[in-house]
């Protein structure tokens, strides 16, 4: 019997040390992967503009998964070293909080959670483990340590005054992001934690219908409830920009109808270029643009139909195209469990791309960067 137990004990260890320390990391290399690629060739005329530019990313997820994000890491899309390589100057990072089960983008319920066995293998604070807010204060925490450690690398930025100081001292600079405001629980005294934790971006829903509204990917294809038109309004009220990306279009259309400011659809492709149920049709996203909106294109095959650069570049030129260059950004998705074509430090491919596909260097700057870096300028609080 002592035999036994001691056998059981070791198990036991062994068994909580892979959950521990070898599931994250295998889950974490298996969802968020570059495809296999020969080195991008950049032409002497794209590295010359790409050192100029200043390149910011709508969405990002890369808190969700266990690295430092000031070192460089072999798995994933990102890191602050990647960013600096890639010119990056301004990032949005994301906080995923909750994904159904057999996640797709038809229809899912809000009855499963994929991130809490993550949470805890992870070994996230206790207090992380059943509650969405927390979740959310946690990455918020985790931004602030790395800035912190970064002597001056990276800025998470609150206002317009924080993110010209960050534009002046060559950090780059982070917003904070919800992916989908379920992380409110329900509750608007949780706006004010989470403004106060440095959230400056609001993202209504993610793959489920929430207290707030129907999700694109939801059951009930409705718009807000009472609950999000006073939760949308309040964040209004703080100066938080809502991002719609994840939204239905009942729940876009009332938010339209109630606010005053411009929208962001932070990561997403064109209906006309990439048929699927991921993408509003082409009318609601220049609707969104009519209102001096931002879309920011992604760079996975449910936004652009292919994980390639060529399709990225030619999802860019139609959002251009469609919406005018001044509405159109970037939405990487990267880290978000998404297959992309290159990793931060490469992005030159994509400003090569662009190039070749006739894009004048003006709007080359301004899609890579400078729309976004201009709307943030003018749409965070004072």
């Amino acid at each position: 019997m002592r035999l036994l137990s001691s056998v059981f004990v070791v198990v036991l260890i062994a068994a909580a040390g892979v959950f521990f320390f070898v599931v994250p990391a295998r889950v974490d290399a298996e969802m968020n992967k570059i495809a296999p690629h020969a080195p991008y060739a950049v032409s002497d005329e794209a590295a010359a503009l790409h050192r100029t530019l200043r390149v910011a990313d709508l969405h990002n997820d890369a808190f969700l998964w266990d690295r430092d994000f000031l070192r460089r890491n072999a798995r994933g899309h990102t890191d602050a070293p990647r960013l600096a390589e890639g010119r990056f100057r301004l990032q949005v990072l994301s906080s995923v909080t909750k994904t159904p089960r057999n996640l797709n983008y038809a229809a899912n319920d809000s009855n499963s959670d994929n991130i809490t066995p993550l949470v805890i293998a992870q070994r996230w604070p206790v207090r992380t483990w059943g509650s969405l807010a927390e979740r959310a204060l946690h990455h918020a925490a985790l931004a602030d340590s790395a800035a912190k450690r970064s002597k001056g690398g990276l800025a998470v930025v609150r206002s317009k005054a924080e993110l010209a100081a960050a534009q002046d001292s060559g950090a780059i600079a982070i917003v904070l992001a919800t992916e989908g405001a379920h992380s409110l629980e329900g509750d608007i005294a949780n706006l004010d934690r989470l403004y106060d934790a440095g959230f400056r971006m609001l993202g209504l829903q993610h793959f489920f219908d929430n207290e707030l509204g129907g999700s694109l990917h939801g059951i009930s294809n409705g718009g807000l409830t009472e609950f999000g038109r006073a939760a949308v309004v309040a964040a209004e009220d703080k100066g938080m920009i809502i991002d719609v990306a994840h939204s239905s279009v009942a729940t876009v259309r009332d938010v339209l109808a109630i606010t005053r400011g411009p929208l962001v659809v932070s990561h997403t492709g064109m209906r006309g270029h990439c048929e699927n149920d991921r993408n509003f049709s082409d009318d609601l996203m220049r609707e969104i643009a009519g209102r001096d909106g931002l879309v920011g294109i992604g760079f996975w095959d449910g936004a652009v139909c292919e994980a390639s650069v060529s399709s990225i570049a030619a999802a860019i030129v139609y959002a251009i195209r469609a919406l005018g260059a001044d509405h159109v950004a970037l939405g990487s998705d990267y880290d978000g469990a998404t297959t992309v074509p290159f990793g931060a430090d490469e992005i030159a491919a994509l400003t090569d791309a662009l190039l070749k596909a006739g894009v004048s260097e003006a709007d080359v700057r301004a899609v890579m960067g400078e729309n976004a870096i201009r709307f943030f300028g003018a749409n965070l609080p004072d």
